[in-house]
């Protein structure tokens, strides 16, 4: 069996499925390869914000178009999306000053923010300690996605709407070009040519060109993530953001004060050895997802990083989490951990093992935020 495509995309991640969206949108035949039954990998594990707030300046550009994007698709099918924006709450007076000057950045690049008093925090999120909150600066624009549901309803609508092509439980385990046509071998011996391909694998570095991977900047995230029972009627709006996350993501790096705050803080920590912050969000069945923690390998070591939940980890995280938070319940229902790949030095990898045959993957913790955006991006540089 052969079938013929424009494009096909190894991957049915979100960076593989944004970038099969924007070729759709060129009026390309397009087909989307699937190694499960629907993704499994850090797409359907992650924590389900999309949040630019969080980004460097370039990946918060790539943030703010995919904002736009999941918010027109979601006029067409309910994605899971809601547009009730993010908060990142500060603890002390050196995160109020870093919440300060983002605004300031924010307010200079034209990205919506709202500052918000210690009483306009307390108002707002129910449960939040007066005794934890000092402050907070809201991102209105931002958006909460139950994240495994909505790869599957993404893909539903781009089968119906614009004619995507989806081959789930494919696993390609060898692609070539050759002259005009690129080639995609799966395991049962189907062949699939195209013009194009595109890889975005995430982490799996065994398959497809693991040399390239094992001699790359490459390396893989270990996350652990909890989920409490519903909280009833219980009401928790938008992404809560905390102060260990001030002090982590890429936008605050851009702050005037950052730096000389960083070199205050104990590298031995127990938040330090496993990179945690903690973040809020609530589901679509009233539950609370609270994470989230990271521990790296290598790409060529990733195996090294275990398949265990480290509890130490989660006890840590729901211990800090009381702090924060009064929650009607903090019974877990359901822990597990995802695994995501990025580079050391670049903000995603991208890598042609012949002229028509493109890898990208690596985009770490900005995949969920930053993908519609960038592949679109991608994609127009693809096919200028």
């Amino acid at each position: 069996m052969t079938a013929k495509f424009d494009l096909i995309v190894v991957g049915g991640g979100i960076l593989g499925t944004f970038h099969a969206y924007h070729a759709l949108k060129k009026g390309l035949k397009v087909a989307l390869l699937e190694r499960n039954s629907v993704p499994q990998g850090a797409t359907a594990r992650n924590f389900g914000q999309v949040v630019p707030s969080g980004m460097d300046l370039t990946w918060q550009n790539y943030g703010r178009e995919s904002l736009a994007i999941y918010n027109e698709l979601h006029t067409q099918a309910d994605l899971t999306i809601r547009k009730n924006g993010s908060v990142y709450i500060a603890s002390n007076d050196e995160e109020i000053q870093l919440i300060e000057e983002l605004y300031e950045i924010n307010r200079n690049n034209g990205y919506e923010s709202v500052l918000l008093s210690k009483n306009d925090c307390i108002k707002k999120f129910d449960g939040l300690r007066s005794d934890y909150c000092k402050g907070g600066l809201f991102f209105p624009q931002e958006l909460s996605v139950d994240s495994a549901d909505m790869i599957v309803k993404l893909h539903k609508l781009l089968q119906e709407k614009l004619g995507l092509q989806i081959f789930y439980n494919t696993t390609i385990i060898e692609t070539g070009e050759n002259g005009q046509n690129c080639s995609a071998i799966s395991a049962d011996g189907t062949e699939f040519t195209a013009s194009k391909i595109i890889i975005c694998g995430g982490h799996e570095f065994k398959t497809l060109y693991p040399k390239v991977f094992d001699e790359s900047d490459l390396e893989v995230s270990k996350l652990q993530m909890l989920q409490t029972k519903p909280q009833g009627i219980y009401s928790l709006p938008g992404n809560i953001l905390t102060g260990l996350s001030i002090r982590r993501y890429e936008s605050f790096s851009e702050c005037a004060s950052f730096q000389k705050i960083k070199e205050s803080e104990d590298p031995k920590s127990f938040e330090k050895k496993y990179g945690v912050h903690i973040l809020f969000k609530q589901a679509l069945d009233g539950s609370i997802i609270l994470g989230d923690s990271h521990e790296y390998a290598d790409a060529k070591n990733a195996d090294d990083l275990g398949y265990d939940l480290n509890m130490e980890i989660d006890e840590f995280m729901i211990h800090e989490a009381k702090k924060i938070i009064d929650l009607p319940t903090y019974e877990i229902q359901r822990r597990w951990f995802g695994i995501y790949s990025q580079c050391k030095t670049k903000d995603i990898f991208e890598h042609n093992p012949s002229p028509n045959i493109h890898i990208v993957t690596g985009s770490g913790g900005k995949g969920m935020t930053g993908s519609g955006g960038f592949s679109k991006f991608n994609i127009d540089k693809i096919y200028a």
